[in-house]
């Protein structure tokens, strides 16, 4: 599994970080940081999957 965000794309809504907190990071600036860009946790690479499916903006891709 592996994590990437479209910058162009992404918003700072922070709908992924309140899904995945210990994966997504948004600075002051609202910039999405991922921390974790491929999570071993099968606990956490669910919470990623939902965060993917949830962005309502469409800026985070996974590869599995």
């Amino acid at each position: 599994m592996k994590l990437s965000v479209d910058r162009t794309l992404c918003d700072g809504n922070g709908v992924c970080m309140g899904i995945a907190p210990d994966v997504f990071d948004i600075d002051d600036d609202l910039n999405l940081h991922i921390v974790d860009e491929i999570p071993d946790d099968p606990a956490i690479q669910a919470q990623v999957r939902q965060s993917v499916t949830s962005c309502p903006v469409l800026a985070l891709s996974l590869e599995e």
